[in-house]
């Protein structure tokens, strides 16, 4: 019985590296026995790589996030081009749209959500060009511009690229027109939330071969560690919840997510 961490920053500064062989060996211990590590912005991309090319069980997912469009070049496609060619680069992200957080000073907000749509399209022309698949970040005040503004991107290349559409959040009707272009949800600690009823109703929805889970650390640890840093291990924790919620042994739903796994970012393990 094992699971796959598919969203982790292990790169991220509140992971020192002197702490990453316990965090993995941790990991181990829970049956976590690989991880896909994001890189957000072109500086931390050789800090990913060298995780991956320091342990086994270590992938990378490369690009920028959307929160660092503004003080990204805008050639850095050729950049990140020459990056994910990597052998342990396993699909292109985390990118996608956030009108969440205000526009950076200088910047209207249309200048900068027109910003990142312009390099959510670049991410999945390289990913088509690479033959990998995306990972997708939508976030919202309210409402979901930002989740329809990147399925309608998602659907221009949906033929060539699949797109995991990470930390979910539901509700359940959101999820359609993703599920509708053949994309993958992928669910964090979120899910175990109390609070977070539409979540874990959306992950209980999900088809069984379109979901994943994620920690998304050192970021939303999941119940009973809510609050603390996030870290690969807990994935087990967001595993056994959906497992329940979902009717699953968790055996089961071990299989399930580590085919999807294996299918998205094309593991042949």
């Amino acid at each position: 019985m094992l699971f796959t961490d598919s969203h982790c920053h292990l790169a991220s500064h509140k992971f020192p590296a002197e702490e990453i062989d316990a965090l993995l060996l941790r990991a181990k211990e829970n049956n976590i026995h690989r991880m896909v590590t994001l890189a957000t912005s072109l500086e931390d991309i050789p800090h990913n790589i060298a995780l991956t090319e320091q342990h086994d069980n270590v992938f990378s997912a490369l690009g920028i996030h959307p929160c660092d469009v503004h003080q990204t070049p805008e050639d850095f496609l050729s950049q990140l081009r020459d990056y994910a060619q990597h052998p342990k680069c396993v699909a292109i992200g985390e990118t996608g749209l956030d009108y969440f957080h205000p526009a950076p000073n200088g910047w209207t907000d249309e200048a900068y959500h027109l910003r990142q749509r312009d390099y959510l399209r670049q991410h999945f022309q390289l990913a088509a060009e690479l033959g990998k698949n995306i990972v997708i970040h939508t976030r919202d005040k309210t409402g979901k511009q930002s989740l329809d503004d990147a399925v309608a991107i998602y659907s221009e290349f949906s033929d060539k690229v699949t797109a995991v559409f990470h930390c979910f959040l539901g509700p359940r009707e959101n999820a359609k027109a993703i599920l509708d272009l053949g994309g993958y949800l992928s669910y964090t600690g979120i899910a175990t939330f109390k609070k977070a009823t539409d979540t874990l109703d959306a992950a209980v929805h999900t088809p069984d071969d379109r979901i994943m889970v994620e920690t998304d650390s050192p970021y939303l640890a999941p119940t009973p560690h809510r609050g603390k840093r996030n870290e690969p291990s807990f994935t087990i924790h967001i595993a056994e919840h959906l497992a329940q919620a979902k009717g699953l042994s968790l055996e089961e739903f071990s299989q399930i997510t580590e085919n999807n796994v294996n299918k998205f970012f094309k593991f042949h393990d």
